[in-house]
């Protein structure tokens, strides 16, 4: 039998057909989507008077641009308030489930869709934002789209896309104490840059994402984008089904032997062919924080910043670039930088698992006077779990603002944003010149532990030093 690994199996099932210009038609099995990328395709359906093809595989909730510091309508920022109105009639016009503010299930799609058990093994899905990637943790083939891709998904449920290349990317060994899903995938990313993946789906695997549960997976796969690749996944196994096991569109129980053994079925063969595969040794990885101005200018908490004079030619540039916009001193430790605002949250790192962490480090430190702290959860039932276990009284205690579910400081299209050429420590996933709401705005990626860790010192820390492990 000829071996195939999983994205291969995935793409077969779900090719419809090959086009004349080499591209693959592809169905789509769920969509995703959101206030942003989706009014401009409802109003392009408008247009043409067509209707939803199959409106029960697309699934809409708010995050982007609601507010997190507001819960009552009409919302102060009137463009908030009219993109999520208009979201609310499309979705009611062509028979669209959303997840509104009032369902309890609101929340940053990525964080929503698998929580509802809309994401599945072997299942293509697709949405209107680049870190679609996140449901590729479930041995999904996902993906993000543009605008024009939405109306053609609302439309006819398939799109067109050119067939990737798969690299397998095995971490093998143990990580050593204090080290995070977010420190994993800036290693990889470090290492392989920010272009390494440009076409190609990463095939995460080995030890460490065998050891990792589902919302460390997530974290990893959700930044393959930041890497280069379209796609990232984990191949499915028990912890993917007992994730997902009881949840409200998962399959019930009479389906529910009979969903697992097709959803293995997708896994890769053992001794199926790749086209690249990368090792990397748990051991070498450290606390890793960007200091420049794209997710592969990172480096490990010990280390110093780089100096473009000592770089390849082709890198100066770039090098000098990153520095002169973060106002860092070649050669110095990132260790000592000083921050004015610390976030966790987004849909890399807003997760219970991720606010449990933290919270359980806090131990009564208190966020340094004068810092502006956020801590943002990634939808209202992470929010409700956390108020119902104390976390938000723990983060509150501390010092931190706790705010309502949504994208918040991520990206800043909500009042969540930086003031001029203030430094954020950033649970979140890019660090680009602007991301987070001031064109001069500065942003150091890094996991929600070391961000916690930073806004109780004022300045960039190694938080295994702050917080020992007992």
């Amino acid at each position: 039998m000829d071996k195939k690994n999983l994205f291969e199996k995935v793409w077969k099932a779900h090719s419809v057909g090959l086009l004349a210009n080499g591209q693959t038609q592809l169905f789509v099995g769920r969509h995703l989507i959101h206030e942003v990328t989706s009014p401009q395709a409802f109003g392009m359906l408008r247009e043409k008077n067509l209707p939803v093809r199959y409106p029960e595989r697309t699934f809409a909730t708010v995050d982007h641009i609601v507010p997190t510091n507001e819960v009552q309508e009409p919302y102060s920022d009137p463009l908030a308030d009219a993109m999520i109105k208009e979201l609310r009639r499309n979705c009611k016009d062509f028979g669209i489930t959303f997840f509104d503010t009032d369902t309890g299930k609101q929340g940053i799609v990525h964080v929503v869709g698998p929580e509802q058990g809309l994401t599945q093994p072997g299942m293509t899905i697709a949405c209107g934002d680049s870190h679609t990637s996140t449901h590729g943790a479930f041995g999904a083939i996902a993906f993000g789209i543009g605008t024009s891709q939405v109306r053609d998904l609302l439309a006819t449920q398939t799109m067109a896309l050119g067939k990737l290349k798969v690299r397998r990317i095995e971490v093998n060994g143990e990580l050593n104490s204090g080290i995070y899903a977010k420190d994993v995938i800036l290693h990889i990313i470090r290492k392989l840059g920010v272009n390494g993946g440009t076409g190609f789906a990463y095939e995460y695997a080995g030890d460490v994402f065998e050891s990792f549960s589902m919302e460390e997976r997530m974290t990893a796969c959700n930044m393959s984008i930041e890497g280069g690749a379209r796609v990232g996944y984990v191949n499915p196994d028990k912890k993917t089904f007992e994730y997902l096991k009881g949840r409200p569109y998962s399959p019930k129980e009479d389906q529910w032997d009979e969903s697992v053994a097709k959803w293995m079925s997708f896994a890769s063969d053992v001794g199926c062919a790749y086209d690249d595969v990368v090792k990397i040794n748990a051991s070498d990885i450290e606390p890793t924080i960007t200091w420049g101005i794209n997710p592969s200018q990172a480096i490990g908490i010990n280390d110093s910043i780089p100096d473009p004079q000592n770089a390849d030619s082709t890198d100066k540039a770039s090098l000098q670039e990153a520095i002169d916009y973060m106002k860092l001193s070649p050669g110095s430790s990132i260790k000592g930088t000083p921050i004015d605002v610390a976030f966790i949250g987004s849909c890399t790192n807003g997760r219970i698992s991720d606010l449990e962490e933290v919270a359980s480090q806090l131990n009564g430190h208190k966020v340094k006077d004068g810092l502006k702290a956020i801590v943002v959860p990634g939808s209202q039932i992470v929010s409700k779990i956390a108020e119902e276990k104390g976390i938000d009284k723990i983060f509150r205690n501390a010092g931190f603002e706790w705010r309502s579910a949504g994208c918040s400081m991520c990206l800043a299209m909500n009042p969540d944003k930086l003031i001029g050429d203030q430094l954020c420590a950033s649970s979140s996933n890019r660090n680009f010149k602007g991301r987070q709401g001031s064109p001069t705005g500065r942003t150091m990626l890094m996991s929600p532990t070391m961000v916690a860790a930073a806004a109780i010192t004022g300045v960039i820390t190694d938080s295994r030093e702050l917080f020992p492990k007992k």
